[in-house]
């Protein structure tokens, strides 16, 4: 279950970012070339409506950005200050680490809660976006989505630190698909 909810999220992440790095860039060629003097391009470009896309790309980043906080966490790729709790005690450390992802999974859960308060109310409305006239309803159905989720994560997070006292921990020197042979030096680097 936990592999296909990881797969799900990652795909949903890159298909999310890629749509609106294309939607962007079609709208920003269309603006520019619409501009160029050749009467037949011009009055072709201008039937185009492309008034849809800003609002699109905007409802698409506030999606991943939900959903990729929550990978944040199930990856450990969030920036956290450990200074202090790195000079406690082992034990305290542990507890002090708990608390936090304890916490963070009980403000997710709030959020999420009153996020899915809010997008019941507003699902019985009328209302839709100003330019791709969407259900508003859908469009806030990212704030309990990806809160719920995040506070999941947290909670495994919590659950395999609590087993195993080990945290996630994202690697930034390591690239996805290339592995480092069996006994390749390391690369030199330049001293001052």
């Amino acid at each position: 279950m936990n592999k296909v909810l990881d797969h799900l999220e990652e795909w949903l992440i890159a298909f999310l970012m890629g749509g609106a790095t294309i939607v962007i860039f079609v709208a920003v060629v269309h603006r520019y070339a619409s501009g160029i003097p050749w009467p037949a391009l011009q009055d072709w470009l201008l039937t185009i409506n492309m008034s849809w896309a800003q609002e699109l790309c905007i409802y698409m980043f506030v999606w991943m950005a939900k959903f990729g906080a929550a990978y944040g966490v199930r990856t450990g790729i969030h920036v956290g200050v450990d200074l202090l709790v790195k000079q406690l005690p082992e034990r305290i450390g542990k507890r002090v680490i708990l608390f936090g992802l304890l916490a963070g999974a009980l403000f997710t859960g709030v959020v999420g809660t009153f996020g899915a308060k809010f997008v019941w109310a507003i699902a019985h409305t009328e209302q839709v976006s100003p330019d791709l006239e969407l259900p508003i309803w859908i469009v806030f159905l990212a704030i309990p989505c990806g809160s719920y989720l995040m506070c999941y994560r947290f909670l495994q997070v919590a659950w395999g630190f609590w087993r195993t006292g080990i945290l996630p921990h994202h690697d930034e020197s390591h690239v996805e698909g290339i592995d480092d042979p069996a006994g390749a030096a390391p690369v030199p680097t330049a001293s001052a």
